[in-house]
């Protein structure tokens, strides 16, 4: 082939190439949503240092998380930045828990009205005025108690596993109830065994749909930090004191009557710490809320997180406002 013929060749080649080239569709490059910066933040509380995760726009409607036992904010570390893209997000770690101050119990009231105190001079400091609730184990008497001292404070309920009514007290809560009506040295230390890896771990997995979602992070976080000298009297404080909870109990209902929040109740029907039979009841006094039962247990994000994230971003531009 002569040095012409070959260059002519190549020219057509390439032509070829390009107009192939040319053929193959574009696809269009779509802006990304930004990803929300979390911030792990702390603030004074009468004399508390009480730790917080927070995210997302501060002029949003607020959302607030509240952790359950023995946990902290860290459950949340999923749900915070998926619902931080509109939401002013607000995740407190209680004294005792996480990374806010433990104080010896025999030098701080280790209360479920104090926390309820100290979470709404938290939310004071931080000027939120009106926000969404997420009502889960501990959070749903911390949280009911900030909506008995501000009902018109709360745009919505989230209620996930936490307990309002006495139907939901069942097996699991005798060892407890013992305590709360006849408490003695004998039946404080029976509950200690709630403290331990098995049952931190327990919580974690029973009535799972899928184990393989339960991130084993979970109790290598949390029982590290029920170790901590000191903490298991803080704890068992707090198991004595859940009683108190219970006699809030016909308050919250008539809460519930009287304001009508919008409620979406997500629940782990396998729980059985809180049992489905302490979901049902919140139908009796919220007619109107939305109601779920998930096949998972008590930790249900760790297990049905794309469900619930879901179910509780689409409630929440639903029906919250600032």
């Amino acid at each position: 082939m002569s040095a012409n013929a070959l260059r002519a060749s190549l020219a057509a080649t390439a032509l070829l190439f390009a107009s192939a080239a040319l053929a193959v569709p574009r696809i269009p490059v779509t802006a990304q949503k930004p990803v929300p910066a979390i911030h792990y933040r702390s603030a004074m509380i009468d004399g508390v240092k009480i730790a917080y995760v927070e995210a997302g726009p501060a002029e949003g409607p607020v959302v607030l998380l509240l952790q359950g036992f023995p946990s902290s904010s860290h459950q949340f570390r999923n749900l915070i930045p998926y619902l931080a893209d509109r939401y002013h997000v607000i995740a407190p770690d209680y004294p005792g828990f996480g990374e806010s101050d433990a104080p010896p119990h025999d030098q701080f009231a280790y209360t479920f009205a104090h926390f309820a105190t100290l979470m709404d001079g938290l939310l004071g400091q931080l000027g939120a005025k009106r926000y969404a609730i997420y009502l889960f184990d501990y959070g749903a008497p911390v949280g009911l108690r900030l909506a008995l001292k501000h009902p018109e404070r709360v745009s919505a309920l989230i209620v996930q596993n936490g307990n309002a009514y006495d139907e939901g007290l069942g097996e699991f809560w005798k060892p407890m109830k013992e305590d709360w009506a006849h408490p003695t040295p004998a039946t404080r230390e029976a509950l200690a065994p709630l403290m331990t890896l098995e049952t931190t771990m327990f919580q974690y997995q029973d009535g799972m749909e899928d184990l393989s979602r339960i991130d084993p992070a979970n109790w290598r976080h949390d029982q590290p930090l029920l170790d901590r000298p000191g903490n298991k009297n803080i704890q068992l404080d707090l198991f004595h004191d859940y009683g108190s909870n219970v006699a809030l109990y016909p308050q919250f209902q008539a809460f519930f009557r009287k304001y009508q929040p919008p409620t979406l109740i997500v629940w782990g029907k396998n729980d059985k710490v809180f049992p489905t039979a302490g979901a049902e009841p919140y139908r009796r006094d919220l007619p109107k809320a939305e109601y779920h039962l998930l096949n998972t247990g008590h930790f249900a994000l760790e297990d049905q997180f794309g469900v619930m994230a879901s179910m509780i971003h689409d409630f929440l531009d639903r029906k919250m406002t600032k």
